[in-house]
């Protein structure tokens, strides 16, 4: 979102972010761009489902206090957040666009969110009756636009617009990188899996192949960095396995993601395979944009599959495959030439995706679903309007 705001501004648009949380939470600062929080100073968020139903009652007073805007972005955290979108859309007279991340509620059973078949069935009612009234539904890979398809949005309506890498992250060489060198791995094969430990990203497999690895293999490395709700159970079972190859590491800043990337020889990436067209990884972009190859634990149907296979630079592993798993770190760590190769083709595959190019897609169908005040029918094609409010949490 912070990419495509700022890409906006600089075209001319007024640009409005509507966020969860306390009125007074620092943000960090874009020109252009105004972020309104949905929430009271020193407010706290409450969890589980009354969380949800709150976040969404929050975002929804507060949009309704905003000025009118010629677009309106829903994204999908908050579950249920595109149900907003149609109507602040008929509110304030304006196109309307649900940018998915993530299809709920079908994602719920796979974070273990327990509904009854009932509840299931009225979300989802509710969830594709709102998609269907949108203007436009960006997915961010064809597994989900034809998931979507099926489920009964309208083809003409669903655009697919890729997810892409941070802008920030370049190629750092290995040699002299000063994140290897403040955890002291020296010339050791390193594999890293790097972003949010989600309940829909099962990672037992990598848990299990560095077991097998810290016998067969001590000098590979492990660095698993980031946060998540599934953390917890990570860090026990890390605690009961006692694994000396294995590092656990917090979130590292932005400034230092090229660092951070470019820290491991390999990345890994997880996603359960029940999830395909739910969701797409986008951490493999932040991989491959550090010239790194990259392993998805997950289905083989998927985008972030078909980004790997078809660009070879990476494998796609069935998500529980520890024995696989391993197979392939050591094909990686035993053959320089092999990864070197597979080095470069995820350099070439990242050059053909950026975030100028997705705002330019954004861009352009923000333009064309856009309704000045006071319009009549949509314009296609007019010059851009000038504020478009996007939300999420």
């Amino acid at each position: 979102m912070k990419d495509l705001a700022g890409r906006f501004s600089s075209r001319g648009w007024r640009v409005t972010v509507l966020a969860q949380g306390a009125v007074d939470a620092p943000h960090e600062a874009l020109a252009g761009v105004a972020v309104v929080r949905s929430g009271e100073p020193g407010g706290r968020r409450v969890p589980g489902g009354l969380g949800y139903l709150m976040a969404l009652g929050g975002l929804w007073r507060a949009a309704k206090r905003l000025p009118r805007h010629d677009v309106v972005v829903t994204m999908t955290d908050p579950p249920m957040l595109a149900s907003l979108g149609p109507p602040l859309g008929r509110r304030w007279g304006c196109g309307v666009i649900n940018w998915s991340h993530d299809l709920y509620p079908d994602l719920l059973p796979v974070i273990d969110v327990k509904l009854t078949d009932a509840a299931m069935a009225s979300l989802r009612w509710l969830a594709l009756a709102s998609l269907r009234r949108c203007d436009a539904v960006v997915a961010i890979g064809d597994c989900m636009a034809a998931r979507l398809a099926r489920d009964g949005v309208p083809a003409s309506r669903i655009v697919t617009i890729p997810n892409w890498a941070d802008p920030v992250v370049a190629p750092v060489p290995w040699s002299g990188n000063p994140m290897r060198d403040a955890l002291g791995l020296g010339d050791r094969f390193t594999v890293a899996y790097s972003g949010n430990f989600g309940l829909a990203h099962p990672l037992d497999a990598v848990l299990e192949a560095a077991a097998d690895l810290a016998v067969r293999a001590p000098d590979v490395m492990f660095l698993l960095i980031g946060e998540g709700r599934g953390l917890k159970r990570i860090k026990s079972a890390l605690d009961r396995m006692a694994l000396r190859n294995v590092l656990a590491l917090p979130w590292q800043p932005a400034a230092n993601l090229s660092v951070s990337l470019g820290a491991a020889d390999l990345h890994l990436a997880a996603m359960d395979a029940r999830a395909e067209g739910m969701l797409v990884p986008s951490k493999i972009a932040g991989a491959l944009a550090a010239g790194r190859p990259c392993v998805l634990l997950g289905p083989a149907g998927g985008a972030a599959a078909k980004l790997l296979t078809e660009n070879g630079c990476g494998e796609v592993v069935a998500p529980g495959d520890a024995t696989r798993l391993a197979t392939v770190i050591l094909a990686h760590a035993n053959d320089p030439s092999f990864h070197r190769a597979a080095r470069a083709k995820a350099a070439a595959a990242a050059a053909l995706w950026s975030a100028d190019q997705a705002a330019d897609a954004f861009l352009a169908l923000a333009a064309a679903i856009a309704r000045p005040a006071r319009s009549g029918p949509r314009l296609v094609g007019r010059p851009p309007p000038r504020s478009l409010a996007a939300g999420g949490d």
